[in-house]
């Protein structure tokens, strides 16, 4: 008997042992005192970012330019620095806008984990293309969408850093930079296209990466601005669009993180209250096609101001201190999702 009683205290052991693990790799994301990732994320950063794609030098960033080729560079050199991997040995692939004009969207993944390879996968994306030069001016796009590059390019560097201090996620991230956006989302078409002839491969396990395997597509535009608040008039607000599209057990997840973490900014899931306006709105973005092949979709935006395709849509006129509580919240929401 004290045989049996011996063995059974020994595999009960085993077994606690196992399922504490277990739980604390689940639960190793809800962490209250996280604030590595957020210390990489900061206002004057953010400017700097969004001035660089809003200057001259970038001409406006219209597809087809040479603004646009400079913004595109640019990007993939970011890309680059923060330990993406390109796709196909190259971070740019080609967009066909019509009219004649060839952009590139930028794309690079970032592995959940190098030991444990997996074949599911997140899509972050935002678009950099804007207007260019009409009429012999400039339409400098800093807050649509220079704010939603460097909200993308800002959340890569933070989920690198967790994985450099060694955290393993269930899910690779793609990102990508989407060109072409004003020419009909031409870019997201082009990336779907990709995806549906099998022709994006992981560049880490050179599996194909097929819509079966794409567990989310978050799309980030227009996300830098305070001037079209919400019925409250509170400034520090976010519009995240197509929560409904996915699983019931994830739709509440981006509010619990706005409470767990302290955040608080005022949330919306509806674009100012008006289900057409929510329609139309969603449906005008790159996160479209994605969700209409049935993948999970959200939209995350400041809204549309009196600024948007003007020629003083300028960095000086953004909240970067909201948009950096934007980004540490969409980074956590987002985060969750990789488990």
């Amino acid at each position: 008997m004290d045989k049996i009683r011996t063995v059974y205290i020994i595999i009960s052991s085993i077994l606690l042992f196992f399922n504490g693990s277990t739980m604390m790799r689940s639960q190793n994301l809800w962490i209250a005192n996280d604030t590595a990732s957020h210390n990489l994320v900061w206002e004057e950063k953010l400017r700097k970012r969004i001035a660089f794609l809003s200057d001259t030098l970038c001409e406006g960033r219209a597809t087809g330019t040479r603004g646009g080729s400079e913004a595109a560079f640019w990007i993939a050199g970011r890309f680059r620095d923060t330990g993406l991997l390109p796709f196909g040995g190259t971070y740019a692939k080609h967009v066909f806008a019509g009219q004649g004009l060839v952009g590139h969207n930028v794309i690079g993944m970032l592995p959940g984990s190098l030991t444990r390879p997996c074949d599911s996968y997140i899509i972050i994306g935002a678009h950099y293309d804007h207007l260019g030069i009409l009429g012999e001016k400039m339409y400098p796009g800093a807050d649509n969408n220079a704010s939603g590059v460097a909200a993308m390019l800002n959340l890569a560097e933070m989920f690198a850093s967790m994985r450099k201090a060694g955290r393993i996620y269930g899910k690779n991230i793609i990102f990508v930079a989407f060109d072409a956006k004003e020419m009909n989302m031409a870019g997201s078409e082009a990336l779907w296209r990709m995806i549906e002839n099998g022709e994006l491969e992981d560049p880490l396990s050179g599996k194909t990466v097929t819509r079966d395997k794409i567990h989310v597509m978050a799309n980030i535009e227009q996300i830098g601005s305070s001037l079209a608040p919400l019925d409250s008039g509170r400034k520090d607000y976010l519009i995240a669009l197509g929560l409904g599209t996915l699983p019931s057990e994830n739709r509440d997840l981006l509010s619990q993180c706005n409470r767990f973490y302290d955040i608080h900014l005022e949330l919306s899931d509806s674009y100012y209250g008006s289900e057409k306006f929510t329609e139309v709105f969603y449906n005008i973005s790159d996160q479209k096609v994605f969700a209409d092949n049935g993948i999970p979709a959200v939209f995350f935006t400041s809204g549309i101001t009196l600024n948007t395709f003007k020629t003083y849509d300028t960095v000086s006129t953004l909240d970067l201190g909201v948009l950096r509580k934007r980004i540490i919240l969409i980074f956590h929401w987002a985060e969750k999702l990789m488990k």
